[in-house]
């Protein structure tokens, strides 16, 4: 997956070396004169600045890191394997790509991932591989692509499974395409004189070999190839994009190269600006502090007025009991109170005051009313009137009411006649503080 004319830079230039002889191209939209606009990208970092100055703080990562942002070079053609080799030789490796992103995600000081691109694409081996790991990447800490003039084919692939790709005016983006080249060299052959003989075993072992003419039916089924690898490479794109550009769209591209606004405008980019200008506001946003809330002053918690009280004796029967409805609490707020901070001192709140942000919702409040009206009934039995409504309205917790109930039962001196006393229901016999009651009684008695 390369850029034709990037292609063409690299046949001019190393053809010779790999056939023998210098190479002629026919056919096509390529002309020679675009072989004077390829150049491989500069070592320094465009996003980066004086990176060179910031090397000897990152002697032990495999990336450099600015501003708590891993900046991984992406530059140069790309291929499937090589460890570490780099732009220094024209070529970047998906391996040392792949290895950098890991070590990004890992470290605890890189807040986020910044990829400088600038290639023309490259091999297809591995490159849809590498590009599934930028994207389950962005899942842990944010990724943005900054395009450094170029990012094409295979380069636009890894581009396009960031989170926002910004590109200058001049930039350029997609040439979502495969292609693949074929020398036929038989003419060259015969004039030197030379004949090529192929034995093999295995009807297709010599398919597309450069030293005879293509047939047909190979042309054809290379060509069906292609067209997988280009829907793969379109689904892949939209599997990075989202809803920004979908399959159909990337493959109606035709494998076009789109510049600044109009690659925008297609899908291919999020937005334009200066790679430079375009990582600082990424660091700044990504470096801000946290926004700490501010929640309004505390207000007084009231309840509706006609909330009807409900008195628990002795006599009442437990059928009728109906537990305290609670309304939902009504907020009283004044437009001058200015905001203050949630946290406040036990002096600053009063036993009617209580902060907002901590106020229990109605359905916690009624269930808690409920348990103290039970305990209020189950003490009524024993003889010990507690008005319900009141304890709900004063706060009271259900533990409390028992431990309340438990202290009365024992200080008073006719607990005993609760031992001696008729059997209760069944309900109350199990009950838990009729037992310790009866507990309580006994040992008063010893």
């Amino acid at each position: 997956m390369v850029e034709p004319s990037k292609a063409l830079a690299f046949l001019s230039g190393l053809g010779p070396r790999i056939a023998g002889q210098e190479i002629t191209f026919q056919g096509g939209d390529l002309v020679e004169a675009d072989v004077t606009r390829i150049a491989l990208p500069a070592h320094a970092s465009l996003i980066g600045g004086g990176i060179a100055a910031r090397q000897k703080d990152n002697e032990d990562r495999p990336f450099t890191l600015i501003d708590s942002i891993a900046v991984i070079e992406i530059a140069g053609t790309l291929v499937h394997r090589g460890a570490w080799i780099g732009q220094s030789s024209g070529l970047t490796s998906y391996e040392g790509i792949a290895a950098q992103i890991d070590a990004a995600v890992a470290d605890p000081a890189a807040r986020g991932i910044a990829l400088e691109i600038d290639s023309f694409g490259g091999e297809v081996a591995g490159a849809f591989d590498l590009a599934d790991r930028i994207r389950a990447a962005r899942e842990v800490k944010p990724v943005h692509a900054f395009v450094a003039e170029h990012a094409l084919s295979a380069g636009y692939a890894l581009a396009s499974q960031a989170d926002h790709i910004t590109l200058p005016r001049t930039g350029a983006v997609g040439s979502i395409g495969v292609v693949t080249l074929h020398t036929e060299m038989s003419g060259m052959l015969e004039q030197k004189g030379v004949t090529v003989t192929l034995v093999h075993a295995g009807a297709h072992k010599t398919d597309a070999n450069p030293y005879e003419p293509l047939p047909e039916a190979i042309r054809v089924r290379m060509q069906g190839e292609l067209e997988g690898l280009r829907t793969l490479f379109a689904q892949t794109v939209a599997a990075g994009r989202g809803n920004r550009l979908d399959v159909h769209a990337a493959l109606d591209t035709e494998a076009a190269v789109l510049r600044g606004n109009e690659a925008v405008a297609a899908g291919l980019a999020d937005a334009v600006a200066d790679p430079r200008s375009a990582f600082q506001a990424f660091a700044e946003a990504l470096n801000r502090p946290a926004t700490i809330p501010v929640t309004p002053r505390p207000s007084r918690i009231t309840h509706s007025p006609t909330r009807k009280e409900i008195s628990m004796n002795a006599t009442t029967d437990p059928a009728d009991e109906t537990v305290p409805k609670i309304p939902s609490p009504q907020v009283e707020t004044s437009p001058a109170q200015a905001p203050v901070p949630a946290a406040t001192t036990s002096s600053q709140q009063s036993d009617s005051v209580v902060p907002v942000a901590t106020a229990p919702d109605a359905d916690a409040i009624r269930a808690e009313a409920a348990e103290v009206a039970q305990v209020c009934a189950q003490a009524s039995r024993l003889g010990v009137q507690i008005d319900a409504a009141d304890a709900v309205k004063r706060g009271l917790k259900p533990e409390a009411l028992r431990a309340q109930v438990l202290e009365d039962l024992a200080a008073r001196g006719d607990a005993a006649g609760i031992v001696a006393s008729a059997p209760a229901p069944a309900a109350a016999r199990d009950s838990p503080l009729i037992a310790a009651a009866k507990k309580a009684a006994t040992e008063a008695t010893r």
